[in-house]
């Protein structure tokens, strides 16, 4: 597969959607990073406020970008549903940011933007792995064995 169709054509190629999603990845952490800075510097919040906050903003990008150009197939007929996991799978994103966040600057003395450089890139495999698995694997699962499996 080319770049320009595995960046253009609806597919399941694991490689082309990992590519997409990095890209959607880069797309959401303009956003999420934007939003922190801006909210640290110029709203004079707490840094790890902003990094709530901020992350919120950048799931929004993540999962608006996913759902159309990234994953071809989707695992669940209901859209609530997907949205729901989506966005617990972006709290426990929240959860382990806000955690190593806090970890690369106050222990290891690290810049809060540079400890969200790190997080990053540790949250993005996460988040990847996640969605793949639980909402874009392919194999539909209706709403009523969704309702027994949760």
């Amino acid at each position: 597969m080319n770049l320009s169709t595995a960046l253009t054509v609806k597919t399941n190629s694991l490689s082309a959607q990992f590519l997409r999603y990095f890209m959607v990845g880069g797309v959401a952490f303009v956003a999420d990073f934007a939003a922190l800075f801006l909210l640290t510097e110029f709203g004079h919040l707490h840094y790890l406020v902003s990094a709530a906050i901020a992350f919120i903003a950048g799931i929004t990008v993540n999962y608006t970008l996913s759902v159309t150009w990234v994953f071809d197939h989707r695992s669940l007929d209901n859209k609530i549903h997907e949205f729901a996991i989506f966005a617990v799978i972006g709290i426990i994103g929240l959860a382990l940011n806000t955690t190593l966040m806090w970890f690369f600057t106050e222990l290891l003395g690290l810049y809060y933007l540079q400890s969200k450089g790190v997080a990053a890139g540790i949250i993005f495999m996460f988040n990847f792995g996640a969605r793949k698995a639980l909402l874009f694997s392919g194999e539909r699962q209706s709403n009523a064995k969704l309702r027994i499996e949760t």
